[in-house]
């Protein structure tokens, strides 16, 4: 069973132990890409949290949807001239947001980039974040052995949004690396020329964006029997395209995310497995590495002197499989996001 403390071990201490208590008068700025996904919900509960423990003065944005780009250029603008020490941002779009990112550096900010890496990496000081190609890679895995003779898969993918965000790419290329598709370009949603691809449609990371993107691979093909999802939400919407026209039995879902809503339609058997992330501890070591910043200009790095904290990633399916390891969804409801 893999640990999310494991996984971080020695590499965050080397500079949370500097964080300390901050001053009062330092401010930082958390910027998500929402602020109705349950995701972004708990990491802003994570945020706000350890900024409380750590008397930091913290202000939260959003944008209005998954991919409202211009909205959180705003909000970097913002936390720049209100003078804040550093900005936690999950970006909508990893290439985009690059320009007013080194803006915010150029201006003295540490910048630290959560769930969602920015491209390149370095745009930012610092990632806190799941390795989002595993996280694909163990769900394409549980599929492909779940299904044994894959070869009459019929493939439906449901992605974030146009934009190529790192997250969305990464965990779409990853599923369809652990189901043994032959991946052409790791960064290119829907190069693959594979057959049992169906195809691929959007869903902004919603319920109401899953059911349209089901919908529409259905009207492509009513035989789809593998369904991947870029998060839970959108599974649950998928799920209710499947279930109004009676295939709900016909197709496994696989999403990534972890929550307890997620967790619960695991063990509800709506969701065949998912890849369980912790946006809390994204969160609350992003607000730990600024307030060390701010304390004394320390830079986070881990053991190994990179920038990339990874924050761990446990597959939950309650059909375990031989050769992924996995927790059952009893398990993580003791678990998901807290």
């Amino acid at each position: 069973m893999m640990r999310k403390a494991a996984l971080l071990g020695a590499s965050v201490l080397a500079f949370t132990a500097l964080a300390g208590a901050a001053s009062a008068e330092v401010s930082a700025c958390l910027i998500t890409k929402t602020d109705t996904n349950p995701f972004f919900v708990k990491m802003k509960e994570g945020a706000t949290a350890k900024a409380e423990e750590m008397g930091i003065q913290l202000s939260t944005y959003a944008g209005k949807i998954d991919g409202d780009v211009e909205t959180q250029i705003a909000a970097v603008e913002s936390c720049i001239a209100g003078g804040a020490k550093g900005i936690l941002i999950t970006p909508s779009d990893s290439r985009a947001l690059a320009p007013v990112v080194g803006q915010a550096r150029d201006a003295g900010l540490l910048v630290i980039a959560l769930d969602t890496p920015f491209e390149p990496a370095d745009t930012a000081d610092a990632t806190f974040a799941t390795d989002n190609f595993l996280a694909g890679e163990l769900i394409g895995k549980w599929a492909a052995a779940k299904m044994g003779d894959t070869s009459g898969a019929k493939i439906a993918l449901l992605d974030l949004n146009p934009s190529e965000v790192s997250v969305d790419y990464l965990r779409d290329q990853g599923f369809l690396t652990g189901f043994g598709v032959d991946v052409k370009d790791p960064k290119d949603i829907g190069d693959e020329d594979d057959p049992r691809i169906v195809g691929n449609d959007v869903t902004n990371g919603n319920e109401e964006g899953g059911r349209t993107a089901m919908e529409n691979l259905l009207q492509k093909d009513s035989g789809v029997n593998v369904v991947y999802t870029i998060n839970e939400p959108a599974a649950a919407g998928a799920y209710e395209a499947l279930k109004a026209v009676g295939l709900e039995s016909q197709a496994m879902i696989v999403s990534v995310d972890g929550g307890c809503p997620g967790v619960q339609n695991v063990a509800d058997g709506v969701i065949g497995a998912t890849s369980m992330q912790f946006p809390l501890l994204m969160a609350s070591k992003g607000v730990e590495a600024i307030a060390a910043f701010a304390a004394d200009g320390t830079k986070p790095q881990n053991s190994e002197g990179l920038d990339f904290f990874n924050t761990g990633v446990t597959l939950v399916t309650d059909e375990p499989v031989e050769g992924v390891p996995s927790i059952t969804s009893e398990e993580a409801l003791h678990q998901c996001w807290g």
